[in-house]
């Protein structure tokens, strides 16, 4: 099982920044490997709310989707692998205002390394919490440059 919790701050409104997140056709603008994202449900987004996305890890293909499972609007969203995946995964994101203008992201991701990736379980999450990492600097990078708006 693997665990990894990281926390950015960015100098954007609480509200903006979570309906960045929320926005899943935003995430190919922000996470490496993905190559697209798009709502399999009709809106609004609330728990039950389905997407699919097609990314790229250590060299393969992974055709996933997804599920919302929790929901706060504003707040907080998590979702769950559903179908196509090798590679089980909870995804948390918390968004909190944070003094004038700014907000705190936290990331939780909890994932169950299974076929190809067992064998690789500790160093599997030393790559996954830095590409999280990086990813969270290209969202701030992108959110406070202004180089991206909310969807």
């Amino acid at each position: 099982m693997i665990h990894i919790e990281v926390r950015v701050d960015i100098d954007r409104p609480a509200t903006e920044v979570f309906e960045y997140l929320e926005e899943v056709e935003n995430n190919p603008r922000w996470l490496s490997g993905m190559r697209s994202s798009r709502w399999t449900s009709q809106p609004p987004v609330g728990v039950g709310s389905t997407y699919a996305q097609v990314s790229q890890f250590l060299g393969r293909q992974i055709h996933t989707s997804f599920e919302v499972t929790r929901h706060e609007p504003g707040r907080l969203i998590t979702i769950e692998s559903r179908e196509g995946s090798s590679f089980p995964i909870t995804v948390t994101r918390i968004v909190e205002p944070d003094g004038d203008g700014r907000a705190r992201v936290t990331e939780l991701v909890d994932a169950d390394a299974r076929g190809f990736y067992t064998l690789a379980t500790p160093l599997l999450k030393r790559l996954v919490e830095r590409t999280i990492r990086r990813d969270y600097g290209t969202l701030k990078h992108l959110l406070e440059e202004g180089k991206s708006s909310p969807a």
